[in-house]
């Protein structure tokens, strides 16, 4: 699998990694022992980046990545904090640092976290210049070997790159969520941060295995967040609505390239986007583990098709996402 360096922490990685949200919870039930299968298969198959967060079943996802971590060096592993708390940003402070860091750390089993990020916190807090001084700290004490943010808007993220020692920015990319190319990208790259694309595949739209007949688990956040009710919407389905989403997955499917599947073609697109770093597709079994990863494999896609999934974004998708994230 190619690697390429994530950003400020100077860590190579393989260019698809994991998203384990799936393996803590919101997407169905996952076994434990097919939470560690779905590990063990990405792994076998080049992953070398996986990114998890305290709140994803309660610390269960980071415990089970911990587990597989132990046996599999080479990995770097990214975890997130911030989510356990009500979001103000007066809960953004050293000491609250220090405990979820402490719980993330045990969870985890380790000494110091390869990346933690900040995970989707009120704006203000990108902008606080003690919770940087904060992350700062945490990194001297070596608790933390580099600290990045995960964001929902591209102001957001264009203010987190502007600080001196933010080393990666996680940030929602894919073919139903350009605005990022437009200026985020660019602004990375010029600093050197790194750029983490996450719900690549549009909470599994861009799959192109859904039709008007799929349902979901009620424990699944594609059935209880659909209008935003338990987080920020944009976070299901990229914000898109499942009709409109659908629509356009039929209007890609032509450009797939021969061999390759819809959910491959999805996330080959964000690898030829200029300055990202990683990719984390989520699985919740072997199988889409293997399946995602071998998306490195594809050839860059051609310039046509590049520009016929603008098309597509223009008349269906941008009207609904552009101007909200």
């Amino acid at each position: 699998m190619e690697h390429r360096i994530l950003g400020r922490t100077g860590r190579e990685v393989g260019v698809i990694g994991l998203g384990a949200w799936q393996l803590g919870a919101d997407w169905g039930e996952v076994s434990e022992d097919e939470a560690l299968a779905t590990l063990s298969a990405a792994a076998d198959a080049g992953v070398t980046f996986i990114d998890t967060a305290d709140v994803y079943g309660d610390g269960r996802s980071e415990q089970l990545v911990g587990r597989f971590a132990k046996g599999r060096p080479g990995l770097t592993v990214a975890t997130k904090m911030g989510r356990r708390m009500e979001q103000i940003p007066a809960n953004y402070v050293m000491s609250n640092f220090r405990a979820w860091n402490e719980r993330s750390r045990q969870n985890l089993g380790v000494d110091t976290i390869d990346l933690v990020q900040l995970h989707c916190p009120p704006t203000p807090v990108y902008s606080t210049d003690a919770v940087f001084d904060a992350l700062d700290t945490l990194v001297a004490e070596e608790k933390i070997a580099a600290y990045g943010v995960s964001v929902e808007t591209c102001e957001e993220a264009l203010t987190a790159i502007a600080r001196p020692n933010v080393a990666s920015v996680q940030i929602i990319l894919n073919a139903f969520r350009l605005k990022p190319l437009e200026r985020v990208l660019p602004a990375a790259r010029e600093a050197g941060v790194g750029i983490i694309a996450r719900v690549p595949l549009a909470s599994g739209l861009l799959s192109g295995r859904y039709d008007e007949h799929t349902t979901f688990a009620p424990d699944d956040h594609r059935t209880f967040n659909r209008h935003g009710e338990a987080f920020d919407v944009g976070e299901t389905f990229s914000g898109v609505d499942f009709a409109t989403g659908l629509e356009a997955v039929r209007r890609l499917a032509p450009l797939v390239p021969e061999g390759a599947t819809t959910a491959q073609f999805a996330l080959r697109w964000i690898l030829d986007q200029e300055g990202v770093s990683v990719v984390i597709p989520g699985a919740r079994n072997p199988a889409q583990a293997a399946a995602n990863a071998a998306a490195a494999g594809l050839a860059p896609l051609p310039a046509a098709t590049l520009e016929a999934v603008d098309e597509v974004y223009d008349e269906l998708i941008r009207p609904q996402v552009h101007d909200r994230w």
